[in-house]
């Protein structure tokens, strides 16, 4: 596949491919085409055959070449495979326009200091376990890295401290940077509020531009209710002091809080699932 992306990405070689697409023809009439040498013609025929996308034969004088379609029908089902897997519905780049949109509405409303403030979000799970297997996802750190960041990110420090008063903080990269070598995708700090074991916990969480100032104050109430299946989650997140540079945060939040609920309950489901197997 290399070397047949290579063979067309010459403007001059694509010119030839689409001559032959015609009908096979011979060096001098193709150089006549495309108003090239007839030495330069060869040599571009020559790169073709190599990539396999066209074999040629020897006719008295002349040699006459042909276009291979098996190639160009490989290259275009795997362009197709690529351009499905881009545009499948509900994927990565379906939430990457989402974010877009909401990026754009964000940055047009973020007028002044201040702007974002008394805006919230709710967000209501059924949760596949009792409430006190679910406050342990909600406040140990190391169960809380397994779902606390969105899709395509990890957890690359933690600190949760389920006391009154207790410290936050919270950074995540992308999944794919292994090394840590890449910026980081966000960091936040906060202070936990309120804690009620199984039943309410309630914290503040700051994420922070790149300059290290606060973008806004998240305040976070979560409340959790047993049912027949499990647990209902209740999640209130409200925004006060947003600063103007905090609309690429805010138009994150529905996604970005969204998803990592998904992760949660999903977590929850397997585990649950595993448990039931022993």
């Amino acid at each position: 596949m290399d070397a047949l992306l290579t063979a067309l990405a010459d403007p001059a070689r694509w010119r030839l491919v689409s001559l032959l697409a015609e009908r096979p023809r011979p060096v001098g009439v193709l150089a006549q085409l495309a108003q090239a040498r007839q030495p330069q013609t060869t040599k571009h025929l020559q790169a073709l055959e190599r990539a396999g996308l066209v074999t040629s034969q020897r006719s008295g004088q002349r040699r006459i070449y042909a276009l291979r379609g098996a190639p160009l029908r490989e290259l275009a089902a795997a362009l197709n495979r690529l351009a499905d897997t881009a545009d499948q519905a509900g994927g990565p780049r379906e939430t990457f326009d989402r974010y877009g949109r909401s990026l754009e509405a964000e940055r047009l409303a973020a007028q002044e200091q201040g702007w974002a403030d008394g805006r919230s979000f709710t967000f209501h799970r059924t949760l596949a376990a009792g409430p006190d297997l679910v406050w342990r996802h909600l406040t140990e750190a190391a169960l809380l890295a397994h779902w606390w960041t969105p899709d395509d990110l990890r957890v690359s420090e933690l600190v949760f401290e389920a006391r009154p008063g207790g410290r936050i903080v919270h950074e995540y990269r992308d999944a794919e940077d292994a090394d840590g070598s890449d910026l980081i995708a966000g960091r936040a700090h906060g202070v936990v509020v309120d804690v009620r074991p199984g039943e309410h916990l309630a914290y503040r969480l700051a994420p922070l531009l790149p300059d290290g100032g606060e973008a806004f104050t998240a305040h976070l109430d979560l409340g959790l209710r047993p049912s027949d299946t499990g647990t209902e989650l209740e999640v209130l997140f409200r925004i006060t002091d947003s600063t103007i540079e905090s609309a690429d945060f805010v138009a994150g939040i529905e996604i970005g809080f969204g998803q990592s609920l998904d992760k949660l309950a999903a977590t929850l489901a397997a585990d649950t699932t595993a448990r039931s197997r022993t």
